[in-house]
């Protein structure tokens, strides 16, 4: 399973229910804009400066969950929080969206 970074173009190995952040971090893909890197609060799911985009593979994603709810409501549904996602398959991400 891969976690292809379209902007960055790289593939990324990982293993089932692999945390998009984490992956995103260890490979020094940066998710964060200039406010996101001084306000985020390390991956806890607090602060929802973490955004990427899905461009394919939705259905290999962890559903939403309530915080994601709140904070991406006005976004639209491929948008999620790379902190609270776990990755069960493969996908394609926008960062910085």
């Amino acid at each position: 399973m891969t976690i292809t970074f379209v902007k960055e173009n790289k593939d990324v190995v990982i293993a089932q229910g692999a945390n998009l952040r984490e992956k995103a971090l260890q490979n020094k893909i940066d998710l964060y804009t200039f406010k996101g890197k001084l306000t985020n609060c390390g991956g806890y799911g607090q602060c929802g400066t973490c955004i990427v985009e899905i461009v394919e593979g939705m259905e290999n994603l962890s559903p939403r969950t309530d915080f994601e709810q709140r904070v991406l409501k006005k976004k639209p549904d491929n948008y999620r929080l790379a902190c609270q996602t776990l990755v069960n398959g493969s996908v394609k991400v926008k960062t910085k969206p």
